[in-house]
């Protein structure tokens, strides 16, 4: 089975990355009044979305391709489903992070605080005052956000990147401690699709027999 730090990352949006849900130190750069207009529009386009569906591309570091379907429901609430023959299903109730392999019949959980979640699923999002935000750039056509999951990393380890002028989340791309990087690319966007909040609900969260769960 792949990392676990690859799985992860999808469910952030996407990475489990040891630390992310620390208090990140207060950073040493300060950001431009462009810099933080451009955090300011992100960030206003993040709160903007309360639903959101589409379809996903997982690109690991070997160059193995996963695809599937994502649910999004703020706050804290997302669901990844990939298609088969990978048995990996993700699932954040607002509380937990599930990640359960339906081929091995086992559900490992983590805290949604562990998590870089909080980037795009809080409520309300403050980019331009989030001391985990190192950098903000633009590339063709492209505004690019870039960030620390971890309060001991002093260069940023997560990429955000949107469409610009018309601000929309296209990909986040994460590198772990080896350097290694897994890239998410998101496709048919469906901002404020009516989603069946059963999907948050792990049918088998409590665990029944011949589910091995590790909380």
């Amino acid at each position: 089975m792949r990392r676990l730090a690859n799985l992860l990352l999808i469910a952030l949006l996407a990475a489990g990355l040891g630390g992310a849900g620390q208090p990140a130190p207060r950073r040493m750069i300060e950001f431009s009044d462009a810099d933080r207009a451009d955090l300011d529009r992100v960030s206003a386009y993040l709160n903007s979305i309360r639903t959101l569906e589409g379809d996903f591309v997982q690109i690991d570091p070997d160059g193995q391709i996963d695809q599937g379907r994502f649910y999004l429901e703020k706050p804290g609430r997302i669901r990844f489903e990939y298609q088969p023959p990978n048995p990996i299903l993700i699932v954040s109730d607002g509380h937990t992070v599930a990640v359960a392999n339906r081929k091995l019949k086992t559900v490992d959980r983590y805290p949604l605080s562990a998590t870089p979640l909080g980037l795009i699923l809080a409520d309300n999002i403050d980019l331009s005052h989030n001391d985990a935000i190192l950098a903000v750039h633009h590339e063709a056509g492209a505004l690019i956000v870039e960030a620390r999951t971890n309060a001991n990393r002093s260069k940023p380890n997560l990429a955000m990147v949107f469409a610009d002028p018309v601000l929309e989340l296209r990909q986040w791309t994460i590198l772990d401690d080896q350097g290694l990087q897994t890239t998410v690319a998101l496709r048919d966007l469906e901002p404020g699709a009516a989603i069946d909040g059963q999907l948050f609900v792990l049918k088998d969260a409590r665990a029944p027999v011949g589910v091995k769960s590790r909380d």
